[in-house]
């Protein structure tokens, strides 16, 4: 695959909801893109997550909101968002925000993390550091995963080859 493809690939997966950081990192660097590239690339670009989703929410949200598809969709997703942060926002504030996104699972990124700001009424300076700071750890996460998991199969395929 070609360089501007794969990080436009790359760009696409760490701004997508669900694939995020653990979909974009993995991507590029299968595709040829050092780790070294691929990790910071992938976060600047999710952590532009927030404040494009901040400006969704105060413009185009409230023209969708009458749709009643939308509507259920985002009332769902603000209710699991709500029910993931709120007792770790109370304990922890706005750090709480940073920890969840830095997880990185299916539904713990940097748009549920902002989604769930807004819900709970965080600011919005705070909340961009939030994401910010959960981004770095959960790149840094899923760049050692990977790297580790690419050095175990090298080391596997070694000892298979020796064996032989």
């Amino acid at each position: 695959m070609k360089e501007p493809v794969v990080f436009f690939w790359t760009a696409f997966l760490a701004f997508l909801p669900i694939s995020e950081l653990r979909g974009a990192i993995p991507f590029a660097i299968a595709n040829g893109i050092p780790w070294y590239i691929a990790c910071p690339y992938a976060m600047i670009l999710n952590a532009l997550v927030a404040p494009v989703c901040w400006i969704f929410l105060s413009t185009l949200h409230k023209l969708l909101l009458p749709v009643r598809i939308y509507a259920n969709f985002f009332n769902r997703f603000v209710e699991r968002a709500r029910n993931k942060l709120q007792g770790g926002v109370e304990k922890w504030g706005w750090f709480a925000i940073a920890i969840f996104v830095a997880i990185p699972l299916p539904f713990t990124g940097a748009w549920t993390g902002t989604l769930g700001a807004w819900v709970l009424g965080l600011r919005k300076g705070r909340t961009l550091l939030a994401v910010i700071l959960g981004v770095i750890c959960a790149g840094i996460i899923v760049t050692a995963v990977v790297s580790l998991g690419i050095r175990a199969f090298d080391l596997f395929i070694k000892q298979v080859h020796l064996g032989a």
